[in-house]
């Protein structure tokens, strides 16, 4: 005779969050989807903040995965929060998702790396290259990918969202 232990609550809804971000990891994976809406995702911060399609309504969304050991990732994390720093108050998001790496070591290597953007963590990915920047823009459609580092790139992406660097408002 088979016997199932039921599943408690928190168990479900933490199966149901690591799906989320199975969904969200998927889609920065995927092929080009730029101009697509954005898959639904529900990301929770190790502060404890929630975000989701919902709450990021009317918002500019960067989503940077990326990983304790990828070099390049430590090289830009400046350069992402430069980014955020540059935008703030104009409606720009950053979630820095770390990617199939135990919470201890993140949470030790963000003692020794401190970052000023929110940190998401995910245990599910199939990505070979680090970091992958996705842009979504206030209207919940993905408005740029691009694996690998480089700020140019991000930028463009930034730029069809919506967002201007005040040098960039300054030249028109």
């Amino acid at each position: 005779m088979l016997t199932f232990r039921a599943m408690t609550v928190r168990r479900i809804l933490l199966a149901m969050a690591m799906l989320c971000l199975l969904l969200l990891a998927a889609f920065a994976f995927a092929a080009d989807e730029t101009g697509q809406p954005a898959p639904r995702f529900h990301a929770k911060t190790t502060t404890g903040d929630q975000f989701n399609n919902q709450s990021v309504k009317g918002k500019v969304v960067l989503f940077e995965f990326w990983t304790t050991w990828c070099k390049y990732c430590e090289e830009e994390a400046s350069m992402v929060d430069d980014v955020v720093r540059e935008f703030a108050g104009k409606g720009l998001i950053v979630l820095a998702v770390d990617v199939l790496e135990p919470d201890q070591k993140v949470k030790k290597y963000l003692a020794e790396h401190p970052r000023s953007v929110p940190i998401v963590l995910t245990k599910d990915t199939n990505a070979q290259v680090y970091p992958i920047y996705v842009v979504i823009d206030r209207e919940g459609n993905i408005a740029g990918e691009q694996r690998g580092a480089g700020e140019i790139g991000l930028r463009r992406m930034l730029k069809r969202a919506g967002l201007e660097s005040k040098s960039e408002e300054d030249d028109e």
